[in-house]
């Protein structure tokens, strides 16, 4: 597993390896960068920006094999949540299922949570899903 932080520009990068317990540590890992950012983030940003790296993280392991990474930037305007993973397929919304349990809800939960959401598929494979939430309330 690689880790960069950079606590100057309140930017850190860490890569996991895809397999069970990668999200759990995705979002240890989320949390203890979103307790060093300052100014303070507030509890409901906070617990967005989790939600958020959740789902994300989520979706990469069930949907792109091997590791994927996130990378996390606060710039105390906006907090910027990017995962990056091996599958060239972008991401479609579906119709919430209710019966089945299959799911259906990520996609849109993240656009509500999200300012701004990203899918950029790489020319050398892969693709990058980028959520941009504020960071500081009014």
């Amino acid at each position: 597993m690689e880790h960069r932080m950079h606590p100057a520009d309140c930017h850190a990068v860490h890569r996991f390896d895809g397999r069970n317990g990668t999200v759990t540590a995705a979002r240890e890992y989320a949390q203890q960068f979103l307790e060093r950012c300052v100014p303070p983030l507030a509890a409901a940003v906070k617990g967005d920006a989790l939600l958020v790296v959740s789902e994300l993280v989520s979706n990469a392991v069930r949907h792109a094999p091997g590791p994927c990474t996130l990378a996390l930037t606060d710039d105390r305007q906006r907090l910027t949540v990017t995962v990056s993973d091996t599958s060239a397929v972008t991401p479609v919304a579906r119709l919430p299922d209710l019966v089945a349990g299959t799911g259906g809800f990520g996609w849109h939960l993240l656009h509500r949570l999200a300012q701004q959401v990203a899918v950029e598929v790489h020319a050398s494979g892969g693709k990058s899903v980028t959520a941009v939430l504020s960071s500081r309330t009014a």
